[in-house]
């Protein structure tokens, strides 16, 4: 796999463990609305480190502001 869709993977499990996210919900979800589910907008002690909003921009790019390419 490749380092996205490492992350990916991990992110999906993240969200089905923590949120109860099936899948589709993850998939159909914007990067802005994955981070405020998991409460990574709200300062550096919200999110766990792995995945802080930075990592979420670097792995989403261009569709970090929900808008899709």
């Amino acid at each position: 796999m490749t380092v996205l869709a490492d992350q990916a993977l991990a992110l999906c499990g993240l969200a089905a463990r923590v949120l109860l996210w099936r899948p589709d919900e993850f998939w159909n979800a914007t990067p802005a609305e994955l981070a405020a589910a998991l409460g990574m907008n709200g300062g550096a002690e919200a999110a766990p480190p792995q995945f802080d909003r930075a990592a979420l921009a670097r792995i989403f790019g261009n569709d970090w502001a929900g808008q899709r390419a």
